[in-house]
């Protein structure tokens, strides 16, 4: 579960990195200042996310149990808020209508808010200080 978990945490970064450099060089070119920031907040929760998947995997003191339920929620979290995000950002270029999927966002924020509530209820199990 850990290699998984790490490798997925690589993955989100790699793409982070590639997508905050595409929309700062070229989509700044492309993009209202509007769009531009939505599309860069989605990078940036896909980039906190990551860290957190990182820390997920090295934390021993949480249960394979909670760390599935996390790195579930989490994955599937960033998917639909960064995901959508990108998609509603970037539909004055690619000419797709995906306001049916503005639902999505919220819903991914919901799923990541979990994942953290699951965390801190283990944090809040823990013995000792």
């Amino acid at each position: 579960m850990n290699k998984r978990i790490l490798i997925s945490a690589a993955i989100l970064a790699i793409i982070a990195i590639i997508l905050g450099a595409f929309g700062a060089h070229k989509l700044k070119e492309l993009l209202t200042e509007e769009s531009l920031s939505a599309f860069e907040t989605g990078v940036r929760y896909q980039m906190y996310h990551a860290f957190l998947l990182l820390f997920l995997a090295v934390f021993t003191q949480i249960t394979e149990s909670v760390k599935q339920k996390v790195y579930l929620f989490t994955m599937v979290g960033i998917i639909f808020f960064s995901g959508s995000i990108y998609l509603l950002s970037t539909s004055s270029i690619t000419l797709i209508d995906f306001s049916s999927i503005g639902i999505i966002t919220p819903i991914g924020g919901v799923l990541l808010i979990v994942a953290w509530g699951l965390l801190l209820r283990s944090f809040l199990k823990l013995k000792g200080d």
